[in-house]
């Protein structure tokens, strides 16, 4: 690998999340109904994870439904819930074929008992994969993500495996959504809010944002080359400073 190689590597996020908003103003703005715009999210979708497969990028996470989005309209509601199990009955072959890991994080006891086996299946059929994993967060929140974690480990105080004093960040970690995975690098939000939703709180400390105005089903290429050229332009330091963090860029690239 060439040194131009490298830097270019180093350049890209290894891990993308991104907040999906703005499919129900997409299809009001059309004069048809909100649903209609979470279908024409889904071209969004294929795009964004055939630009990260091409790209090399190891994992993205897409924000499908929180754990806030079942105080939605129930008929959007449902709308959502068949839109989903339909994507998976479609979407599953093509992303093992494309050597694509589904992976669906969230609390998922609330669906329905076909779409949580349609999602076993999905899960099971592209376990092997290893070119993108693909994080779908589905009755998915932050708060709930961390509250899981410590219950984990509370039932190991619980049991006598651990005291309470021993319990540490990197603990805790071990048992949020996607520990096996890299640290999330880039939060993309589009739609034109800026706030992070209670979206993958944890996982974001470190994690540079981005946000557009952008709604989701006009998410293309160009707008998320967009986001990667102003991550590629920011310099991260994780607490360090500038200097420190050139001077450990030197050193990778001449060792």
């Amino acid at each position: 690998m060439t040194e131009v190689q490298q830097a270019l590597e180093h350049a890209l996020p290894q891990h993308v999340a991104i907040i999906m908003d703005g499919n129900g103003r997409w299809a009001e703005r059309q004069g048809k109904p909100r649903v209609w715009g979470h279908k024409k999210g889904v071209d969004a979708v294929r795009r964004a994870v055939s630009f990260c497969r091409k790209l090399g990028i190891r994992s993205l996470t897409l924000f499908a439904f929180s754990s806030e989005n079942w105080r939605r309209p129930e008929d959007e509601v449902s709308g959502l819930m068949q839109l989903f199990l339909l994507v998976l009955q479609q979407e599953a072959k093509s992303l093992h074929k494309n050597n694509v890991r589904l992976n669906i994080i969230g609390d998922l006891s609330p669906f329905s008992e076909k779409l949580q086996q349609h999602i076993k299946e999905a899960q099971q059929l592209t376990a092997g994969n290893t070119a993108l994993t693909l994080n779908v967060a589905a009755n998915y929140g932050g708060r709930w993500d961390m509250v899981n974690a410590a219950q984990q480990l509370a039932r190991q105080v619980a049991e006598g495996q651990l005291n309470p004093e021993q319990i540490t960040e990197q603990q805790l970690g071990q048992f949020v959504q996607m520990a096996d995975q890299p640290e999330l690098d880039l939060l993309i939000r589009t739609g034109g809010d800026i706030r992070i939703s209670n979206f993958l709180l944890w996982q974001a400390a470190y994690a540079e944002l981005w946000f557009t105005d952008t709604l989701w089903p006009d998410f293309d290429e160009q707008v998320f080359s967009e986001a990667l050229a102003a991550f590629a332009c920011r310099e991260r330091r994780f607490g360090c400073t500038g200097a420190q963090i050139r001077e450990l860029a030197m050193r990778s690239i001449q060792g």
